[in-house]
């Protein structure tokens, strides 16, 4: 359980294949955004008038009142190409690379091609012992007929973080659509870190802050998928569920999030505990909001 492999996949990046993607704000000045592979940029010649060269890479030039239809337009035409995969007709925010929002929304499957920031929110859902203790955790296994990772396991919800919601909205909404939960029952919901991943992904590159929280829900409660896009919700052990997180068979995200609850309830043995912990470091940074 030391090595859990979903550490080693959330830095899998080779900085090396991608070449960096920048705004031009209103001062002319580079805002950098993203990074978009270096295999590429051919295709992204085909607009002179909204994309220009950028110290070896690129960068959107048009002004800001037309960046979103000139993004729409071009992620519509990699779309056709097959090179945005994964449509969801869901906007999110850009941000810089601080996370600060620009004011423009785009596409949520092109935001791996472009590789800029995304914010997740995942819950851990959870069912304590007599004394506060965490015993059990609920699973879901993802539909096969997901765009992303279909059949693996993941936590109890968990979502990305579209134009107009806050992380905790998004676990709110996320809740009943994938678990059947009410707001009056997620009422005892507590911020856990935010975990940053950069990594390479058959999309493109995922670059992604996951707001984490935690649930505990009452013993007989059985969550119950609502939107299809969870084929199994299962109530596991503790030692069990932290087995599955530490295997290959949950996603990368979903095995951090749970990483990221058993470190903060301190559900390992001191070795263990401070080997993940030092491992976890530098993905794990600040609170959930």
């Amino acid at each position: 359980m030391h090595a859990w492999p979903a550490l080693a996949a959330a830095r899998a990046h080779d900085a090396a294949a991608r070449v960096p993607f920048a705004v031009i704000d209103a001062a002319g000045a580079a805002v950098p955004v993203g990074a978009v592979a270096r295999t590429q940029l051919g295709a992204l010649r085909r607009w002179p008038r909204w994309l220009a060269p950028y110290d070896d890479g690129v960068a959107l030039v048009a002004p800001p009142a037309a960046r979103a239809d000139a993004l729409a337009a071009i992620n519509d035409a990699l779309r056709a190409d097959g090179l945005v995969v994964a449509w969801r007709d869901e906007p999110f925010p850009l941000f810089d690379l601080y996370g600060r929002a620009l004011g423009v929304a785009m596409e949520r499957a092109a935001t791996r091609f472009w590789g800029t920031l995304t914010l997740g929110a995942h819950c851990n859902g959870y069912v304590a012992d007599a004394h506060g203790r965490p015993a059990q955790l609920w699973i879901a296994r993802r539909s096969p007929t997901k765009a992303t990772d279909p059949n693996r396991l993941d936590n109890l919800i968990g979502g990305g973080v579209p134009v107009g919601q806050s992380p905790r909205d998004t676990v709110l909404r996320e809740g009943w659509e994938e678990a059947g939960l009410q707001p009056a029952q997620m009422r005892a919901l507590q911020p856990g870190r935010v975990l940053r991943l950069l990594r390479d992904i058959p999309e493109g590159l995922q670059r992604e802050w996951i707001h984490v929280y935690d649930l505990a829900l009452p013993p007989g409660l059985v969550p119950r998928n609502q939107d299809g896009e969870v084929a199994a919700l299962r109530l596991y052990d503790l030692a069990d569920a932290l087995a599955l997180a530490a295997g290959a068979e949950m996603t990368v995200d979903a095995a951090l999030v749970t990483l990221d609850f058993a470190l903060r309830h301190r559900l390992f043995d001191a070795t263990t505990e401070a080997a993940l912990a030092a491992a976890a470091a530098e993905l794990f940074e600040g609170r959930a909001t």
